[in-house]
């Protein structure tokens, strides 16, 4: 049960950070001037309001995966320290794509690259296991 612990950890630090980053919108509305429902008008705000969006976007891939592939590997070593590893990855990209984006979104790419291959990691990860079980 204990492997659970590390990436219930890593899940809850996810969140933590999409709360994080939902803050940041409220708090580029109160800086623009732009209140709700009100999408656009200002860079600050759209910024935001992307670095939010384009997280919610991944979290559906991340969260099943990174936990799909700490459950099919459960019975190796260590595996839910690397999977949760993996995870804190994928968090570290998101907080540099975001701080990236929020500050010219040419900036964003190096933190959307490490997200997008700790995502990968875990998809490929699970799914492979998961044929690996199926094939054996």
């Amino acid at each position: 049960m204990q492997s659970h612990a590390y990436v219930a950890i890593v899940t809850l630090l996810a969140l933590l950070v999409y709360f994080w980053m939902s803050l940041g919108v409220a708090g580029a509305r109160r800086k623009c001037g732009i209140a709700a429902p009100c999408m656009v008008g200002d860079p600050v705000l759209e910024r935001a309001i992307r670095i939010q969006g384009n997280t919610l976007e991944w979290l559906p891939i991340y969260l099943p995966s990174l936990w799909l592939c700490h459950l099919f590997w459960a019975n190796e070593d260590q595996t839910g320290v690397i999977v949760a590893a993996i995870g804190a990855i994928w968090i570290v990209g998101r907080i540099m794509y975001a701080l990236g984006y929020a500050s010219d979104q040419s900036k964003r790419s190096m933190g959307f690259l490490v997200q997008f291959l700790s995502s990968a990691a875990l998809l490929f990860g699970a799914l492979g296991k998961a044929v690996w079980i199926l094939v054996a």
